[in-house]
Parts: C-alpha cells; sequence; structure tokens
C-alpha cells in the first residue's frame, strides 16, 4: 500500500450528498471569519472519513460469522431477537458492536447465507450503547437462513445522533461472507444474533473490524472465550 493509500480511502456513493454541503459551508465560513473556515475545513474531512468505504480482507472458510460493523464490542449475553424477523422467541448469544462517529459505518453481511426477512420498525434515538437500544430504538433486521438450515440475525440500530438506516438487501437475496449490506449515519450499533450453541469468540472491549474480525464459527462450541486487559 502507498503512503497515499494509507489516507485516502475509497467514498460510499452517499457522501457524494453530504461533502459539497460541507465544502460550500467552509467556503462561507471562510468569508466570514478565517479560523471558522479552518473549522470548516476539519469537519469536511470527517464527513470524508464518515463515508470511506475501503476494501477488507474477508476470511475464507465455511461457517466463518465476522463483524458486521466497525467499532467495539460493547455486549455480550443471551437475547430474543426482533420479533419482526419472524424467528423463534428464544434467547440467543447476541454480540453488540457500538460504532463511534469515526469508525467507518459501512455494514458487512456476518455470513453468507439467504435473506429471509428484513424489518424496518421505527423508534426512539437513545445512545446506541445501552442495552435498552435494542428494544427501544429505530431499527432495521436482517434475517439470514444458512446453508445448514439455522438462523442468524443481524440487526442495525440507530443511536443518539443517527438518524436514516440504510439498507439495500432484499429478501429472497443471497450474500456473501462480508458483503455490503448496509450503512448508519451519524453513529449506532450493530447486533448479531448467533443461533444455538455457537460459541462467541470475542470479548467486551475488543476491537472490531468489519469484514475481517472473526467473532464466531458456526461449527465451534463451548463457553464463550475470556478475555483479560493488558
Amino acid at each position: 500500500m502507498t503512503m497515499w493509500g494509507t489516507f485516502l480511502k475509497p467514498m460510499h456513493p452517499e457522501g457524494y450528498r453530504f461533502l459539497p454541503v460541507f465544502g460550500l459551508v467552509t467556503l462561507i465560513l471562510f468569508l466570514i471569519w478565517e479560523p471558522l473556515g479552518w473549522l470548516g475545513v476539519g469537519l469536511t474531512v470527517w464527513c470524508y472519513y464518515f463515508f470511506r468505504d475501503p476494501r477488507r480482507a474477508v476470511p475464507q472458510g465455511e461457517g466463518l460469522v465476522v463483524s458486521p460493523a466497525d467499532g467495539v464490542v460493547s455486549l455480550i449475553g443471551p437475547a430474543v431477537p426482533p420479533p419482526e424477523l419472524g424467528m423463534e422467541p428464544v434467547a440467543l448469544t447476541r454480540v453488540s458492536v457500538f460504532m463511534s462517529v469515526f469508525n467507518c459505518h459501512v455494514n458487512r453481511a456476518p455470513t453468507a447465507g439467504r435473506v429471509a426477512a428484513v424489518a424496518y420498525r421505527p423508534g426512539r434515538f437513545l445512545n446506541a450503547s445501552l442495552d435498552k437500544a435494542s428494544e427501544d430504538n429505530e431499527r432495521n433486521g436482517l434475517c439470514l437462513d444458512l446453508p445448514d438450515g439455522r438462523k442468524l440475525a443481524v440487526v442495525q440500530i440507530a443511536g443518539l445522533v443517527a438518524r436514516r438506516i440504510l439498507c439495500w438487501t432484499q429478501t429472497g437475496q443471497e450474500l456473501r461472507t462480508g458483503e455490503r449490506f448496509g450503512l448508519i449515519r451519524f453513529g449506532s450499533r450493530l447486533d448479531v444474533y448467533l443461533p444455538a450453541g455457537v460459541t462467541c469468540l470475542v470479548a467486551i472491549g475488543q476491537t472490531m473490524v468489519a469484514g475481517e474480525t472473526v467473532i464466531a464459527e458456526l461449527g465451534r462450541s463451548g463457553p464463550d472465550r475470556p478475555a483479560r486487559s493488558d
């Protein structure tokens, strides 16, 4: 990778709507007062990086479940998937990845499967790091039929700043592991509901890379992996 490639990343087309607005505001701020203009430059750069869409090295292997989002694991524990997805009302291991406004917000499929359901539900805009955000906040969920007959759910959850959930995936579509399926503006969370008996391989506080970090293996069972701070 070149030095330019380290800093300059592809931008998702959704960002094309916002970057010119930030640039225009920056120009106006320069005309008003130069220090304000430099503040606008900083915000414009932030807007560009918010909508960055870098390539990812998706690990290949049957049954791998990867993180659907960049961010930090904020919660791991039993929870019932959203009822609108039509899954059985049984508690599954839920892994929550919290995205700050500085993370890449392009969402990726955690594993390969056929989209059995796509369900949107309006709601509140609480801090996405809170446990109750899974139930109270605006959300959009996908239920995936896995090749072995089991189901896995991934849910986009709006946060305190987020006001728009985008999902361009349709029912019946076949998704590959790590394939882009949606985006959230601006700061939010992704929940993954693992099939019963699947071992979680990550820990709370661990940093996730969408499409790259393996959070579980569908063929592996046992106690969840412990972690220590070092």
